[in-house]
């Protein structure tokens, strides 16, 4: 401890599977670290095992209370430093930690990453779609009328979209993303990066969900889906579904005019059919 002086708060990226992808100075920075605030401290002693790291841990969350958080800000104030870990990759990428480091930022606290693995970094620079600009969402929505919702909105973004998903949702996802961008919308998924099953698939949504559905192995370990962005072009000629719709309703039955809309737009025939109940009802 130093009392001339703040600890330095490091936010440290660990392996995301293979434990090689450790860099050195991740190693020394946990080596010389007063306290190791975990995700999961179970999970973390068995990489620091790895690697012969033998120094103190406590839990931390962001939800969690805030008693922990102060008591590891007091001790950065009094000139211990801390290293953050989550339970593998880069963290605070849809992980904990962010509600410490904006503290420790108020407080005058030095903050420094020590760069590593990120899951959603890694699938994007091997799915071979846009890399300039690109959004990252983290996990959608568990239910899927919210989640189709949430991808709405990002129907017409041009950047490419990746995403965390769970294992046991990845083809209702997927399916709920041919319901709003099309099957025809290029995609990528990169499934337990640098471990022992590493997986890639690419092609259209329509071609994923295929995949898949007949492989069960695809639905199991940790995801990210990499979506390509709209083509620019192509929104600003698109034809507006409710516009078509409407005008159909007009001379058509609902079941006709939503099998037309459907096929006009690139769309899920029954979402549409569902949209001109809800027209006639009005």
């Amino acid at each position: 401890m130093n009392s001339n002086r703040t600890g330095i708060l490091s936010i440290v990226a660990t392996p995301i599977g293979n434990l090689q992808d450790m860099v050195p100075r991740a190693v020394q920075t946990l080596q010389s670290a007063s306290l190791i605030a975990c995700e999961d401290t179970r999970h973390s002693k068995k990489l620091l095992n790895h690697f012969s790291i033998d120094k103190p841990c406590v839990a931390y969350h962001d939800h969690g209370d805030k008693k922990t958080m102060e008591k590891l800000l007091k001790r950065l104030q009094a000139g211990d430093d801390i290293a953050l870990i989550s339970d593998a990759g880069t963290p605070l990428i849809s992980d904990p930690g962010y509600r410490i480091v904006a503290e420790a930022r108020k407080r005058d606290i030095t903050v420094v990453p020590i760069p590593g693995a990120c899951a959603a970094i890694a699938a994007l620079s091997v799915s071979g779609l846009p890399t300039d600009s690109f959004y990252f969402g983290g996990f959608l929505p568990v239910k899927s009328g919210q989640r189709k919702t949430a991808l709405s909105a990002l129907k017409s973004s041009t950047n490419t979209l990746v995403f965390y998903e769970a294992p046991h949702r990845i083809l209702e996802t997927v399916e709920d993303l041919i319901d709003v961008f099309g099957g025809q919308r290029q995609a990528f998924i990169g499934r337990e990066i640098s471990k022992a099953f590493e997986t890639f698939l690419q092609g259209d949504l329509t071609q994923l969900r295929q995949q898949i559905a007949e492989d069960s192995n695809q639905q199991r370990g940790e995801i990210v889906l990499v979506i390509a962005g709209a083509d620019e072009k192509a929104e600003t000629s698109a034809v507006d579904p409710e516009m078509v719709l409407k005008l159909l309703l007009k001379e058509l039955p609902a079941s006709k005019a939503a099998s037309l809309t459907a096929k006009i737009c690139g769309l899920d025939k029954k979402a549409i059919y569902q949209a001109a109940l809800r027209l006639q009802d009005k």
